[in-house]
């Protein structure tokens, strides 16, 4: 069992929940979720991907989220349901230990500027320091080490989790969620060259996060250089992501792991970002683009769609004699086009 609760449920209570049908003992008690190969009888298990379709014959799970077309191949009892993976995720936050939310505490190390603003079942954690003209908003999570610069904004029922750092200025929606050491509204990356050495540029913009917004651990949200750089509603951010001066992006956007977006660019709604992505400064990627992987994006992107760059792995040998040809494309291509013209 992965995942244990203080208390069960059973298989009635949890179809309510997620709107599925009950196929079988609906009686039957569920404290814990689990895959389908490690599921004991008292743990919810899903199959979402066909690929996991041969484990399902020999689950011992309590019940399965399944869709329809699989109901019958199931030894246990069901929860049927179109989406079986958006059902394990609503379900996955009953299970959760961390969401058993402790007493509103305010511990005696931390440091609240007199001019800021707490309000009500807020827990600020050990070695907090909140600064001058803050506002905290009713049902906070502020953990041990976070750092809340000047005139910062902390929605309702947002959670910071420890050594998060808000430079100043930073205006957090509500239910946001930050994780581990992620920055918000440090310096965007600006400087202009003299000649001989760089002259930074004040950063005098700030950041906005939406509502529902997730910031993984050790991400890094610059502030604008002139005004804001702008996240919108139910935005998910991966850990270590980089997200530069000015950029702006669409509402239920996703960028995973390692993306990384240059200045003033301005990502559209709903777009899917893959892990190690960069994208250059200063484009438009239109709505509902989704970019795989390892991907570099160098121009702007004005239809939705799927879009890839780069090659994938192959071996040694065969990726030495493709570099090779490809230097010689530049050539090939003139030789081509001469023999056109002939």
């Amino acid at each position: 069992m992965n995942t244990i609760a203080k208390h069960g449920y059973t298989l009635n209570e949890l179809a309510e929940r997620v709107g599925a049908t009950v196929s079988g003992n609906g009686d039957a008690l569920i404290t814990g979720l689990a895959t389908l190969h490690d599921a004991g009888p008292e743990d919810l298990a899903f199959l979402a991907n066909p690929s996991y379709l041969r484990f399902l014959q020999d689950t011992h799970a309590g019940g399965v989220l399944i869709r329809e077309e699989h109901k019958d191949a199931c030894p246990v009892p069901a929860l049927v349901l179109k989406d079986p993976y958006l059902g394990y995720a609503m379900l996955s936050q009953l299970f959760d230990p961390m969401a058993m939310k402790q007493a509103p505490t305010v511990h005696e190390t931390a440091v609240i500027a007199d001019t800021a603003t707490i309000g009500e079942r807020v827990s600020i954690g050990p070695h907090v320091h909140i600064g001058a003209h803050v506002t905290v908003e009713d049902d906070v999570v502020i953990d041990a080490g976070v750092a809340i610069g000047d005139g910062c904004i902390v929605g309702k029922g947002s959670h910071l989790y420890p050594n998060v750092t808000l430079y100043h200025g930073v205006t957090l929606g509500e239910r946001c969620i930050i994780h581990s050491s992620a920055v918000l509204g440090g310096d965007g990356f600006g400087f202009a060259f003299n000649g001989k050495g760089w002259t930074k540029i004040a950063q005098i913009g700030g950041v906005r996060l939406g509502d529902d917004v997730e910031v993984g651990s050790c991400s890094s949200i610059d502030r604008g250089a002139l005004g804001d750089t702008i996240i919108g509603n139910d935005v998910k951010i991966d850990s270590q992501v980089q997200i530069a001066h000015n950029v702006q992006i669409g509402d239920h956007s996703a960028l995973a792991g390692c993306v990384g977006i240059a200045g003033s660019t301005k990502i559209g709604r709903g777009c899917l970002l893959g892990g190690g992505v960069g994208v250059a400064g200063h484009l438009e990627i239109a709505d509902r683009v989704q970019i795989t992987g390892m991907s570099l994006i160098t121009n702007s992107i004005h239809s939705a769609g799927v879009y890839s760059s780069g090659t994938g792995a192959m071996p040694n040998a065969q990726w030495r004699k493709n570099a090779v040809r490809f230097k010689q494309l530049d050539e090939m291509a003139r030789r081509l086009s001469r023999l056109e013209k002939r």
